[in-house]
């Protein structure tokens, strides 16, 4: 059954449907809810959001509008960052340091050997460290949400910045790294 057809299904109440759908998505949720850090929670925290955002895709979704397949994940992850959004507020206090982990290449590369795998993982986390020392928090948050290909409407919504100082951000935190890399030639 396509994914249209499973949400036809849904919206009648079919739960048999609804699970194959879930089970369908349950990877693009965990892709997308793993790119978020939540210091002081728990990715199954965003997860959770996710599967929310794909209730709402369900629900939301028109027929003959858009593919479902797109119109789903664009809901899982505005429902994901929205989380991430008002994390910052006050009454939110466990969720305010959030930091997107970008996955460089990981769809594209594929590991011969879990061996190539751990120490793929263990370079990218060597670089973000190498990045959060030489950039600003702000210009680190931005670079790492934009390489994740996010716009910068988006980010400046996720940071509650206006999108000026983002660009700004982003800009300096270019010219950061081309130095320090440079620096290492």
């Amino acid at each position: 059954m396509t994914d249209e057809q499973l949400v036809a299904l849904c919206k009648r109440g079919d739960k048999v449907a609804w699970e194959q759908l879930y089970e369908r998505y349950k990877p693009r949720v965990l892709k997308i809810a793993r790119r978020f850090f939540l210091s002081g929670g728990e990715t199954e925290d965003l997860v959770q959001e996710g599967m929310c955002g794909l209730y709402s895709a369900v629900n939301g979704f028109v027929q003959d509008k858009a593919n479902f397949s797109a119109f789903a994940s664009s809901c899982i992850r505005n429902r994901i960052v929205d989380a991430v959004k008002k994390s910052g507020r006050a009454k939110h206090s466990a969720l305010n340091n959030f930091l997107p982990i970008v996955e460089v290449g990981e769809d594209l590369i594929s590991s011969d050997t879990p061996e190539d795998e751990l120490i793929m993982r263990e370079d990218k986390r060597e670089l973000l460290h190498k990045m959060s020392k030489i950039l600003s928090s702000l210009e680190f948050k931005a670079v790492v949400m934009y390489t994740d290909g996010m716009t910068l409407s988006e980010i400046s919504s996720a940071l509650d910045k206006n999108i000026k100082s983002v660009d700004n951000a982003i800009n300096r935190a270019k010219h950061k790294l081309q130095k320090y890399v440079q620096a290492e030639e």
